[in-house]
């Protein structure tokens, strides 16, 4: 499930689709990300403009999950600045079409993204930082998905996944995404980690938001904090 969900790659689907299951695939989702983080690393590596190969690493990672956390980040603003009714805002957010404010998200978060991407190809650590940004957006995946957050409809892929990881597990993903960090080549120890935590705190604000203004979590609403959490991290390590 967190390879077929996350990514592009072609798996079978499980056989059953529980909440354990579906817990498990939220925890292991930096792990299914691991072809999307060598895919960027290696884009950065290209001998080209530091921004045109920050603009392609993001562009590879785009298309490697089919766009689908993009898509969730335009959602997910056109819902909390259409309407401050809950019902109106999730019924925006189910549509398939994209509203001024999400294509004002789409456009600023990839400026932004491709901005501090260049920069970190700049000071030398480039592809160290595409490959924690992906991380980072995948890992805070179990946070959001924790036992406590609900989910703002009955159905739908925030329903199966919301509160489905026990919240020691999901401090233990924390704990191992900013141990891993420290080690993260071409940085100093202390930067890696503090990049993984900006990110998460990032998600942490937004989350709020989410579950203040719509009740819970949706599938969107996971794909916009993926993104926040990239972007975070990258504008860390820029």
């Amino acid at each position: 499930m967190a390879i077929g969900t996350l990514t592009a790659v072609p798996v079978k689907p499980p056989r059953t689709l529980d909440r354990a299951v579906a817990g498990g695939a939220m925890v292991l989702a930096p792990i299914a990300a691991i072809p999307l983080a060598v895919a960027a690393g290696a884009v950065m590596l290209l001998p080209v403009p530091a921004l045109v190969s920050a603009g392609l690493a993001i562009g590879v990672v785009a298309l490697g999950s089919r766009g689908l956390h993009l898509d969730g980040l335009a959602d997910t603003a056109d819902g909390l600045s259409a309407s401050y009714h809950r019902e109106r805002a999730l019924e925006i957010m189910r549509r398939g079409d994209s509203g001024p404010s999400g294509v004002a998200a789409l456009a600023l978060i990839l400026i932004v993204q491709c901005g501090a991407l260049a920069g970190a190809a700049g000071a030398g650590h480039g592809s160290t930082a595409a490959v924690l940004a992906v991380f980072t957006g995948r890992a805070v995946l179990s946070a959001c998905c924790a036992r406590g957050v609900p989910s703002a409809r009955p159905s739908g892929l925030g329903a199966t996944v919301a509160g489905s990881v026990p919240i020691l597990l999901a401090a233990l993903v924390f704990l191992a995404a900013t141990t891993a960090a420290a080690f993260a080549p071409g940085l100093p120890w202390w930067r890696g980690p503090l990049a993984v935590a900006v990110g998460y705190a990032c998600v942490g604000l937004l989350l709020l938001r989410c579950v203040r203004r719509l009740g819970g979590i949706t599938g969107d609403v996971l794909g916009a904090c993926t993104e926040t959490a990239a972007t975070a991290t990258l504008v860390m390590l820029s």
